[in-house]
């Protein structure tokens, strides 16, 4: 795979990243339920083996339980083989696990101290704000002084470099006031394409790093879920209550899927392989975080970082995603 720059920064990244928010296990309100921390560590391995180099984490995957593990998988890989991490702050939890959103200085810097500790190094690669807020209901007056303190951070050199999750424009620009984030990280897939009209523009105009995430909606889209996959989902698993494995985009999905099948079995892909493709095909778009449990999977989403869909192919897609929004 030929590596991107990201954004303002030195740092040249693979077009896939391993997404560790799944390695986190279940137990807690944004879990994918129980998983088992050695397959969790092969993947990681696995991944970097094959090419991929970086990692993407957050404290809240787990409840620190994604950090810890991804921290096991460095020290297994060693310093020869290390990948870029990428962690974030502002989600917190309390002791009845919790979880709420803080972008208050002093909350960030504690939330920085125990993510270097969990993952075992003296400096972060990528340090991400995580949610502007966590919920519409929540107020944003804190995105300067949270993002003031990743740029204190910087200075300080605990953190290398610093980005956003899921800002909109309006609050890239205060943040920008400061100083220009390195990257910013929205959700994009076939099914959820709002980003394209302005984020996406503005952070190509900018400079700013674009690393998409659920690139194959949180599994829909990778052609290995099944109506009776879904229906077996443990209680700990989010997708059990998500709106995206309901009806009417449950099937609208489920097609695109089949869509994508078609596709990768022309070029020896898999569905997930097109899926991830597809959001890379922009120039805008610097690399997809794909959320990886298992070595094997590893196997059924590396060609995505050097697949390019032809135009005819492309045409194909649209045509399918048109038909699914009328649903």
């Amino acid at each position: 795979m030929k590596t991107r720059k990201l954004g303002n920064s030195d740092l040249e990244i693979t077009p896939i990243g391993f997404g560790a928010w799944a390695i986190g296990g279940g137990d807690y309100a944004f879990g994918w339920g129980p998983q088992d921390d050695a397959e969790s560590i092969a993947a990681m391995e696995h991944a970097v083996d094959s090419g991929i180099n970086w990692i993407d984490t957050a404290p809240v995957y787990g409840l620190g339980h994604s950090e810890t593990i991804v921290a096991q998988a460095l020290q297994n890989l060693g310093s020869s083989r290390r990948p870029y991490v990428f962690t974030k702050c502002s989600l917190v939890w309390d002791e009845s696990r919790e979880v709420t959103h803080n972008l208050k200085s002093a909350s960030i810097r504690r939330e920085a101290e125990e993510s270097l500790s969990r993952l075992g190094t003296d400096v972060i690669d990528l340090y991400q704000i995580h949610w502007a807020r966590f919920s519409p209901e929540l107020p944003d007056d804190d995105v300067e002084e949270g993002w003031q303190t990743l740029v204190d951070l910087k200075k300080e050199g605990k953190l290398r470099n610093i980005g956003v999750s899921n800002f909109n424009v309006a609050q890239l620009e205060r943040a920008s006031a400061i100083e220009v984030p390195t990257s910013l990280q929205p959700p994009y897939s076939a099914m959820r394409r709002d980003i394209e009209k302005e984020i996406l523009p503005y952070c190509e105009k900018n400079n700013i790093g674009t690393i998409v995430y659920s690139p194959m909606q949180s599994g829909l889209l990778s052609g290995k879920m099944t109506r009776e996959r879904i229906a077996a989902f443990p209680h700990d698993d989010f997708r059990s209550r998500s709106a995206e494995y309901k009806e009417p985009k449950l099937t609208a999905s489920l097609e695109l899927a089949d869509r994508f099948a078609d596709i990768g079995s022309r070029h020896g892909l898999s569905a997930a392989e097109v899926a991830i493709a597809w959001t890379l095909r922009l120039p805008s778009v610097t690399a997809a975080i794909v959320g990886i449990r298992n070595a094997k999977q590893v196997d059924g989403i590396i060609g995505a970082g050097s697949f390019r869909l032809s135009d005819t192919e492309l045409a194909e897609i649209e045509g399918q995603i048109g038909a699914a929004a009328k649903v």
